[in-house]
């Protein structure tokens, strides 16, 4: 049994989550962090020295950092299908999965701090503007990639999907003001249309 341990409202887990899910793996989430608690006790800061989520732990495998765990989960269980076996194919997948934490995480983080976790009358809408607007310049680069292919790396999900795709449902949600992005648009579409990211990403935006 597979335990990851992270609260179900948190991209970070939701994008592991959703990787375990495509590859049929039977997970046992653990809710900590956010009102759950939990990060500050001996045993968690045992497992993730950072005391952030999520944390993986597989037989006698314990690991953190959500980019790595969909990693190895996509190499241990998926290889040949989320984890590209050739090495120039994987390292392209590698750079989309770290373009998310690198570059749309930021701008993605005031846009879901600025709108979501603070009060109206205390936002800073300029803030909010601007990066809104940072995020849609960067997922237009993705959309540029996504010409002529279904998923970033051609006709087939890899685990170049996961970060982007999981961040991509708050793109959609909290940056309404965009311009048409027709591959992100359709690729998007597709991601909504599978069960486990139904199940794991579209969750309220808390």
């Amino acid at each position: 049994m597979i335990t990851i341990w992270g609260r179900p409202n948190s991209v970070n887990v939701q994008m592991v989550m959703w990787a375990a899910a495509e590859l049929g793996l039977e997970i046992d989430r653990k809710d900590v962090g956010g009102a759950f608690g939990g990060l500050d006790t001996p045993e968690y800061g045992a497992m993730n020295p950072n005391r952030r989520i999520p944390t993986l732990q597989d037989g006698d495998l314990t690991m953190w950092e959500s980019c790595a765990c969909i990693r190895y989960l996509a190499a241990q269980y998926g290889a040949g299908t989320l984890w590209p076996e050739d090495p120039k194919e994987r390292g392209r997948a590698d750079m989309w999965m770290d373009w998310k934490k690198t570059s749309v995480m930021g701008p993605m983080t005031v846009v879901f701090w600025g709108l979501v976790r603070t009060p109206e009358a205390e936002r800073d809408m300029g803030a909010i503007a601007a990066s809104a607007l940072e995020a849609i310049d960067l997922y237009s680069i993705l959309d540029k990639q996504l010409e002529g292919r279904d998923f970033i790396m051609g006709d087939r999900l890899t685990m170049a999907d996961f970060p982007a795709g999981a961040m991509c449902y708050r793109f959609m949600n909290l940056v309404v003001d965009r311009p048409a992005l027709p591959n992100l648009e359709a690729w998007y579409a597709r991601l909504t249309a599978r069960e486990a990211y139904k199940t794991h990403v579209m969750l309220p935006i808390t």
